[in-house]
């Protein structure tokens, strides 16, 4: 039996309602998280995956990244929200990334799917998804 890390994306871009999908795929960090003391020691890897729904303005893109919803903004600020320090639960580190997704005006719903990559030998990976709306 094959396994597959393949997180199929949502299918949320729709030119009748203008709407966009904007993806981050297989972002792996070293986190401190989980509520178990050896997991206050050393930190783990943790797999990101995020669909954003996003609202096309029907104003031109001019070809200009500030019309836009930049992911290389969104994975420097879940970068830098690993780096403040341990977080217990995936499912509280599901919802800051949600939230930091939703800050920017564009982003309608914010898909994120969080897996912690070493927690049992027999598995892939554990985790969460959570899907928020602005």
């Amino acid at each position: 039996m094959s396994q597959t890390n393949t997180v199929h994306p949502l299918r949320i871009a729709n030119a009748a309602a203008s709407v966009r999908h904007v993806f981050i795929r297989d972002l792996t960090l070293d986190c401190s998280i989980g509520i178990y003391d050896h997991e206050k020691v050393e930190p783990q890897r943790v797999r990101f995956n995020l669909d954003l729904t996003v609202r096309e303005t029907h104003a031109p893109l001019n070809d200009d990244i500030a019309n836009v919803v930049c992911y290389e903004k969104i994975t420097d600020d879940i970068r830098a929200l690993v780096a403040r320090g341990h977080v217990n639960l995936v499912e509280t580190l599901a919802e800051s990334v949600a939230e930091l997704c939703l800050t920017n005006p564009l982003v309608e719903t914010a898909r994120v799917r969080i897996e912690k990559l070493d927690v049992f030998a027999d598995a892939t990976s554990v985790g969460v998804e959570i899907e928020r709306n602005a």
